[in-house]
């Protein structure tokens, strides 16, 4: 084992600071799991919650760094020993809940949801799961609500720290840099890239370890600056302290820097306590308004264990226990809470999420005296090995789990595998969207995805479908549908025509995938595929605003117009139905209640649709009288109701109300025996 230690620089003499255990700081992180968990249970009441993970961040910066700087100045530390003191901490308890959420994703998992599991265990065996999350991040990810794992990735940042951070402190000392300065210059870095990134790229910013990493460096500032005496901070720290004694107390207290303890550690409170008031997750965030819990945390740890908040609040037996338990609280509490969300289909009761927060304590508890607190204080040179190998197996469980698509053959989910399969994947994933990437490169530019574009034979164009990701989901259908099979079928939908204003044209980015310039480039774009191919006969626009407005009806008319004097024919569609629940709630699964009537609503819903885009119909035909306008709701809205489920099936595949699959088959069918009557010419291109 080699030994990383130097001796200590002449330059810095060592502080009589205590570093022996701190019950204060197991107060603190009391406060920010406490925090967490109460933004996720109850996000309304605690709406600046997730703040508690910057307070962690501070509280782990200032951690390793204290024992990496023990160690490396007693000549003890090792950096195999490092991590193998990381692996007994971290892996015990995060294995346990890996394994438990596993069991129960495989009986009460739909298909997608087992896969989406999968790749977020190994994802977190791995402690990448804020890269893997960041990657997943757009208009096509599932809601963050029904990812277990999601509040992993604050522990993928923490280990990622933990890789690099060690190795900057061995070479600084052996070069003896003053690790002070490099310390505060990585901090100023992160936190410049922090405010660069987040308005342009909130959700980068959010994930990545360098635009984080600046929180955890001020724990680690502040370890340097406790365990070395700097002339020039002790005489300005008793100098204010001796003046807010006179200021405050009479006669002035004896003890020195005890008046100044105390000032830190309230403001330090009230940092972190006008975080939690003020700070939501609309704001961009981490951005400045993360210095309140960081920068309040750091004063609170630097007021020490003698402040009286410290001592007699943070201190108390209730706030030390939750503190101790805070890791598998943690981990616990959000898999409990966004599996009761799967399983009712919703936000969960109030007295559900209750009962989930109680359990997640009570599992806390066991974990840490059962498993965790045992583990970590085991001596045994096999349990870091054991521990190592069985991450190694948990993540490719999970992985495999992926790669397998969610194990659709699982024994629970054998008597409704052909429905669930509408819930994996993209749509148009299905169609040759290579092909379309090939023929028409400028669609492979950043500007656009994968989604943008698909074709299903390598000519040109006689069947254009125009408009955002909605005109993208009747492309399956079209282009396998034996009536259409003379046509070549070309989808271009990324942003709708006649796309609203966005606040500022030059950003890419959000979870919208028509942001920024796009708008303006996809329709460059189709315009010029349509003069250059000569070859579009009809053109099918979807993704429409169902309650069009002046300036919306102009733009789409304008649009409307260019097609039509290309001796194009247009068929707007209108728009489709969608629904204020999850369809996964029309399917029966495993623990839950069966059927949810909400899976149909009255034909009053359709009938709103129509009396509200009746004002763009209007001014279409008025002007341009030949457009003809396809009802698609026909489809599912029969017998004076309307259904999310056709034929034992799911019309939509996601949350955002794409067709599935078999829903875009069957809407071509129907529109296919609409166009015999009005449009007969479409299948003779």
């Amino acid at each position: 084992m080699t030994s990383l230690a130097e001796p200590a620089s002449p330059l810095l003499t060592k502080n009589n600071h205590n570093t022996k255990y701190r019950p204060d700081i197991d107060g603190l992180r009391a406060i920010a799991v406490l925090s967490v968990v109460g933004f996720h249970a109850f996000p309304a009441w605690v709406t600046g919650g997730f703040i508690g993970v910057d307070i962690f961040f501070v509280i782990s910066g200032y951690l390793i760094t204290t024992i990496l700087l023990e160690g490396l100045a007693h000549g003890k530390f090792s950096i195999p020993e490092f991590y193998a003191r990381r692996v007994n901490r971290i892996f015990p308890a995060l294995i346990t809940v890996m394994i438990a959420s596993y069991a129960f994703g495989w009986t009460a998992l739909f298909t997608d949801e087992f896969q989406q599991l999968g790749k977020h265990i190994a994802g977190g065996s791995a402690f990448i799961s804020n890269l893997v999350l960041w990657n997943e991040s757009g208009y096509f990810d599932t809601s963050a609500e029904v990812k277990p794992f999601l509040h992993l990735w604050s522990l993928g940042i923490e280990e990622q720290y933990y890789i690099f951070w060690p190795v900057i402190m061995w070479a600084a000392w052996n070069k003896q840099f003053n690790l002070l300065t490099i310390a505060v210059l990585l901090l100023g870095a992160s936190f410049a890239l922090n405010m660069e990134n987040v308005r342009e790229n909130a959700t980068y910013t959010f994930y990545m370890p360098q635009t984080r990493c600046w929180e955890l460096l001020i724990g680690s500032v502040l370890a340097y600056l406790s365990l070395y005496k700097i002339s020039a901070f002790d005489k300005a720290f008793e100098a204010v302290d001796q003046f807010l004694a006179g200021i405050i107390h009479k006669p002035v207290p004896g003890e020195s820097g005890q008046t100044l303890r105390n000032v830190l550690s309230f403001i330090g409170m009230g940092l972190i306590a006008y975080g939690l008031a003020t700070i939501t997750k609309d704001d961009q965030f981490p951005g400045w308004r993360a210095i309140f819990p960081t920068v309040g945390t750091a004063l609170i740890i630097a007021a020490g264990s003698r402040s009286w908040l410290n001592r007699s609040i943070l201190s108390s037996r209730l706030m030390v226990w939750v503190g101790l338990i805070s890791f598998p609280l943690y981990l616990w509490h959000w898999p409990l809470l966004t599996f009761a969300r799967i399983i009712e289909g919703d936000m969960p009761s109030r007295n559900t999420r209750i009962a989930m927060v109680l359990l997640s304590f009570v599992l806390a508890w066991i974990t840490f005296k059962v498993i965790e607190k045992p583990i970590r204080h085991n001596r045994n040179k096999y349990t870091t090995a054991l521990l190592t190998a069985a991450m190694v197996v948990v993540g490719l469980t999970g992985f495999v789990t992926y790669k397998m698509g969610g194990m659709p053959d699982r024994p629970s989910l054998q008597h409704m595998n052909k429905a669930l399969s509408q819930f994996s994947g993209p749509l148009w994933k299905y169609a040759t969207n290579e092909l379309c990437l090939q023929k028409y490169p400028y669609a492979e530019k950043k500007d656009f995805g994968w989604w943008f574009c698909a074709t299903n034979k390598d000519a040109d164009p006689t069947l254009l479908l125009f408009g955002n990701s909605y005109v993208n989901h009747l492309y399956p259908g079209l282009a396998q549908n034996k009536d259409f099979e003379k046509n070549t079928v070309l989808s271009l939908g990324t942003c709708g025509v006649g796309s609203p204003d966005y606040s500022d044209k030059t950003i890419l980015g959000g979870t919208d995938p028509c942001t920024g310039y796009r708008p303006d480039r996809q329709e460059a774009f189709i315009f010029d595929v349509v003069k250059k191919a000569g070859t579009v006969k009809y053109a099918i626009i979807d993704g429409l605003i169902k309650a069009p407005y002046g300036d919306y009806i102009t733009s789409v008319e304008k649009r409307v117009d260019y097609l039509l004097k290309q001796n194009i024919k247009v068929i707007i569609f209108i728009p489709h139905m969608t629904f204020d629940y999850d369809i996964k709630k029309c399917f029966t699964r495993p623990l839950s209640s069966g059927l949810s009537a909400a899976c149909t609503t009255g034909i009053e819903k359709k009938e709103e649709i129509d009396k509200s885009f009746k004002p763009l119909m209007d001014d279409i035909l008025r002007l341009h009288p030949q457009v003809q306008f396809f009802d698609q709701n026909q489809l599912f809205c029969k017998t004076g109701k309307c259904s999310m489920i056709l034929d034992g099936m799911p019309i939509f595949r996601d949350q955002v109300f794409h067709y599935s699959v078999y829903a875009s088959e069957k809407m071509s069918e129907e529109f296919a025996d609409w166009a015999k009557v009005h449009a007969p010419d479409i299948f003779t291109p």
